[in-house]
């Protein structure tokens, strides 16, 4: 009889990799975890072998980024200003009150208005309606002032120089009644700023002239916000900004022209004053800078409350 061989035991097979026919459809997990790894991962010949010392973190330091400043650079100038304009029920803040606020956010390397808010404020009567054309009743209408007040008050907060056509009328109002107190520096673009000479306006120009001196169309007059866009629409055009901001922010102090009266035209050329704010004399406020380029004497006068116009 012939030997019977015994069969060979059947060797463990390992169960086959899954693949991505295997893989149920609806499983967004396991088709997430599948295209990380076709992204990240490499094979495991490839990979360079693990260091065996560790570096000293000691030695090489982790950076840590530098804190970034909202406070311009020194001798840079400032870099977002809040353009305002006010209308008011008359020229006496004891009397009267501030009925409208208009105010543009302007940032200046950009040249570009960030952001812009108008609102009336509520009043009884209005005195100078035949001047902005604000009824009192409009102003009582349901609107929401609030909601734009705390707009105001946020982009006062992001600015750092405040812009006014005549500073020293708009800026009385501010800290009466619902308006905030101002307590940033602020810019009077008719009194401190020296446009340039070929635009031939007058040393204290309106607004209406110094937008026609840009090319900027002129639409409407004496309401808040028309005001500031000229006035920001100026700023758009004017190449040499920075330096007329810089320039404006020097200090000043009020000055008297010593001229006689055949030589009081060359006090008026240069955009001194008669009788405002000293009576019978010649008076602008100047800068050491400005006071050196004039071509007659002047002697500082003490320094008067600033004068109520419109």
């Amino acid at each position: 009889m012939a030997a019977v061989l015994p069969r060979p035991m059947p060797q463990p097979v390992d169960p086959p990799l899954p693949s991505p026919s295997a893989a149920p459809v609806d499983d967004p997990s396991w088709e997430q975890a599948d295209l990380l790894s076709l992204t990240f991962a490499a094979p495991a010949a490839s990979l360079p072998p693990e260091p065996v010392a560790a570096v000293n973190p000691a030695a090489t330091p982790t950076p840590t980024p530098a804190p970034v400043s909202l406070v311009p650079p020194a001798g840079h100038g400032p870099q977002r200003l809040l353009i305002l304009d006010t209308e008011t029920t008359g020229l006496d803040p004891d009397r009267h009150h501030c009925i409208e606020v208009g105010a543009v956010l302007f940032d200046v390397p950009h040249r570009a208005v960030l952001s812009q808010v108008s609102f009336l404020l509520p009043c009884a009567s209005n005195e100078a309606e035949a001047v902005n054309g604000i009824a009192a009743a409009i102003s009582q209408l349901p609107q929401p002032w609030q909601s734009g007040l705390a707009c105001f008050e946020a982009m006062l907060a992001a600015a750092e120089l405040v812009v006014a056509h005549n500073a020293a009328f708009d800026r009385q109002w501010f800290g009466l009644g619902p308006l905030p107190e101002i307590h940033k520096p602020w810019l009077c673009s008719m009194e401190d700023l020296r446009w340039p000479a070929e635009r031939q306006l007058r040393a204290t120009p309106s607004v209406r002239d110094l937008a026609l001196a840009y090319g900027v169309p002129v639409w409407a007059a004496h309401r808040a916000l028309t005001d500031c866009i000229y006035l920001a629409q100026v700023f758009e055009r004017c190449g040499e900004l920075e330096q007329l901001l810089e320039q404006g922010l020097e200090p000043r102090l009020l000055y008297r022209a010593r001229v006689s009266y055949e030589e009081r035209h060359r006090a008026r050329e240069a955009g001194f004053r008669w009788n405002d704010p000293v009576s019978g004399a010649w008076t602008r406020r100047l800068s050491e800078r400005e006071v050196g380029l004039l071509s007659f004497p002047v002697v500082p006068v003490e320094e008067l409350p600033e004068r109520r116009s419109a």
